[in-house]
């Protein structure tokens, strides 16, 4: 069986420095008002992560842009998100 790592390493990231798509609006509405951080375990990409202290760390690299953390976190609407500038973010090998 092919594990979803295998084939997200198929596609290529092309990452624009210093202007990240996504951001998460308040870190702190994620650590005190958000009990159970979906986002650090709905993203296919695994983009989202939670440290010690209870805070959400967001790492864009890899992202495949498909807006489930936009979603998911639909209660608190905490994601700022938007598309990468043109020739930036995923690039599918398959399409």
């Amino acid at each position: 069986m092919i594990r979803i790592e295998e084939k997200l390493f198929q596609n290529r990231y092309r990452v624009d420095a210093g202007r990240s798509h996504i951001e998460i609006a308040d870190p702190d509405v994620c650590a005190v008002h958000c009990q159970d951080k979906p986002c650090t375990y709905c993203c296919p990409a695994g983009c989202y992560a939670e440290d010690n202290g209870g805070r959400v760390t967001l790492i864009t690299d890899g992202c495949l842009e498909c807006g489930t953390c936009r979603v998911i976190c639909g209660e608190h609407r905490n994601v700022r998100w938007e598309y990468p500038r043109g020739g930036y973010g995923i690039l599918f090998k398959f399409g």
